[in-house]
C-alpha cells in the first residue's frame, strides 16, 4: 500500500508538470540509435541492438527496454534505423512505447576522417496505468477498506492516453581513433500531457558526446585489425534538458575480448539549490565481445541524496551480422570506408 501511495504521488507530479526527463542509459555507446541518430548504419552492415535498464527498483522501479535494428546502403552512403522502446515508470503506472525511423547520410571529409548526418521521426503512445492504486475515499480511521473501489472521478473515466509525432536530429564527426557528435532529440517539442491541452510541452533534450580509443599494444588502430585489441577508451556526454544538465564521463579498458570500465554521472561543481548538488551515480561496466557478439553489464551505485535507491542495473546486446558481398559483374568497388569505433 505504501507502494502504491508512492507510486501515485510520482505519477501526480509527472503528469501535473513538465519535468520528465527522458530514459537514460549509463553504457549510452552501447545505444548508439537512442544516443544519436547519425549512428544508424554506423556498422556498415546490419545491425541489432538490445538494453534494458531497471533504476532504483528498492523505491520505485523505472524500468526501460529498448530494441535497435539498423544497416547501411552502400549505394546510397545511407544508413536506416529502426528503434522500438518501451519505458515503464513507478512500477509501470506511467507506461510509454516509441517506434522510430531513422536515416543518415555519410560523406568522407578526410583521408580517414568522415562526416554523418541523421533524422528521426517518432510515434509515441504515453498512458497512465490506475490499476492498483488507492485513494483517501478507501481508508478509514482503521484503515484500507478491504474489497472497496474508488469513487474518484479522475480514475473513473478510464486510463488517460496521449498520441503524438516525435522529431530528432544529430550529426557525427569521427575517424578510427576519435569521435565527436552532437543530437537534439524532441526538437517539435510534443505536447506530452494528458489533461490540459499544450501546458505539458516535452522539454527540448541535447547532447554533445565525445571519446578517444588509445591502443596500448599490438593494435594499429583500424577496425579491420585482427590481433587482440588492447586499447584505453575515455568518454564523455553532456547533455541538458529543460532546466536541468548533466555529465556523464568515464573510461573503458578493453583487452580482447574483455572489456571493464568505469563511470561517474554527475556535475560536482554545480548547486541547483543550497541543498541539492548535482551528484547521480557511480557506475561500474564490464563486458565481453568475440567476433560480431558483444555483451555488457552496468551498475549504478547512488551517491546523489535519494539514498538506499537499489542503484540501477543495465544490460546491452549487440550482434553484427557478416556485411553483404557485392554482385559479380556489378563494377561497383569494395566499400573501404572505416566503420565508426566499436563501443
Amino acid at each position: 500500500m505504501r507502494k502504491n501511495s508512492i507510486s501515485l504521488l510520482l505519477s501526480l507530479l509527472l503528469v501535473q508538470t513538465a519535468w520528465a526527463q527522458d530514459p537514460q542509459f549509463t553504457q549510452f555507446y552501447a545505444a548508439p540509435q537512442y544516443l544519436n541518430p547519425a549512428f544508424a548504419g554506423s556498422a556498415l552492415a546490419p545491425r541489432v541492438t538490445a538494453n534494458y535498464r531497471n533504476q532504483w527498483p528498492a523505491i520505485t522501479s523505472y524500468v526501460t527496454s529498448m530494441v535497435g535494428v539498423d544497416h547501411y546502403i552502400d549505394k546510397f552512403n545511407s544508413g536506416i534505423g529502426l528503434l522500438i522502446m518501451n519505458d515503464n515508470q513507478g512500477q509501470g503506472r506511467i507506461q510509454s512505447t516509441e517506434i522510430g525511423l531513422q536515416y543518415s547520410y555519410q560523406f568522407q571529409v578526410g583521408q580517414e576522417s568522415f562526416v554523418r548526418l541523421g533524422l528521426q521521426g517518432s510515434y509515441v503512445n504515453r498512458n497512465i496505468n490506475y490499476f492498483g492504486l488507492t485513494t483517501g475515499d478507501q481508508f478509514t480511521d482503521r484503515g484500507f477498506i478491504t474489497g472497496s473501489v474508488s469513487g474518484d472521478p479522475t480514475l473513473q473515466g478510464g486510463f488517460p492516453k496521449n498520441k503524438y509525432l516525435d522529431f530528432s536530429t544529430g550529426g557525427l564527426f569521427y575517424s578510427d581513433w576519435f569521435w565527436i557528435g552532437a543530437a537534439a532529440h524532441h526538437i517539435n517539442r510534443p505536447d506530452q500531457g494528458f489533461f490540459v491541452s499544450g501546458r505539458d510541452r516535452l522539454a527540448m533534450k541535447g547532447s554533445i558526446h565525445a571519446g578517444l580509443r588509445i591502443p596500448l599494444t599490438s593494435f594499429t588502430g583500424y577496425a579491420d585489425d585482427l590481433d587482440r585489441e588492447i586499447s584505453f577508451s575515455p568518454v564523455i556526454m553532456y547533455k541538458f534538458q529543460g532546466k536541468y544538465d548533466q555529465l556523464d564521463m568515464g573510461a573503458y579498458l578493453t583487452y580482447s575480448p574483455i572489456t571493464i570500465g568505469a563511470y561517474y554521472r554527475g556535475i560536482p561543481f554545480k548547486k541547483y539549490d543550497q541543498t541539492l548538488n548535482n551528484h547521480d551515480a557511480v557506475a561500474v561496466l564490464a563486458g565481453y565481445r568475440m567476433d560480431q557478439f558483444s555483451i555488457g553489464y552496468s551498475y549504478d551505485v547512488t551517491v546523489s541524496t535519494l539514498g538506499n535507491s537499489g542503484g540501477s542495473h543495465e544490460l546491452s546486446l549487440s550482434y553484427i551480422f557478416d556485411k553483404p558481398e557485392p554482385r559479380r559483374g556489378g563494377g561497383r568497388k569494395i566499400n573501404k570506408r572505416l566503420p565508426c569505433p566499436k563501443f
